[in-house]
């Protein structure tokens, strides 16, 4: 399982799970409220097999990632998920987006 800490609270990481398949052209993938990763996992399988890198991650509060009192909001989503595009390097990346994982 692969995880990058995005910040901290209580003094513990807050840390976010993310599945990375695949070479090729990043396809960045964002869930919406109440899912995870796994809701893409479909569109991931096609996609790798067709030549491009596929992540998806949980969002704080969901999943397997960090479950923390704070920072569950947009703007805070917006931050972890730069870190996550910063942390794997991505460059050219297209993004996609269900529901909230939109904003």
């Amino acid at each position: 399982m692969s995880y990058i800490t995005v910040g901290k609270e209580n003094s513990k990481d807050i840390e976010l799970y993310y599945k990375d398949w695949g070479s090729g052209q990043p396809v960045v993938f964002s869930h919406g409220w109440p899912l995870s990763a796994d809701a893409w996992e479909d569109q991931m399988f096609y996609l790798t097999s067709r030549g491009y890198r596929c992540i998806a991650h949980d969002r704080r509060g969901h999943g397997r990632s960090s479950q923390p009192w704070n920072g569950n909001e947009m703007d805070t989503y917006a931050d972890d998920l730069a870190k996550l595009v910063d942390a794997l390097d991505l460059k050219n990346a297209m993004n996609v987006g269900h529901f909230t994982g939109g904003g």
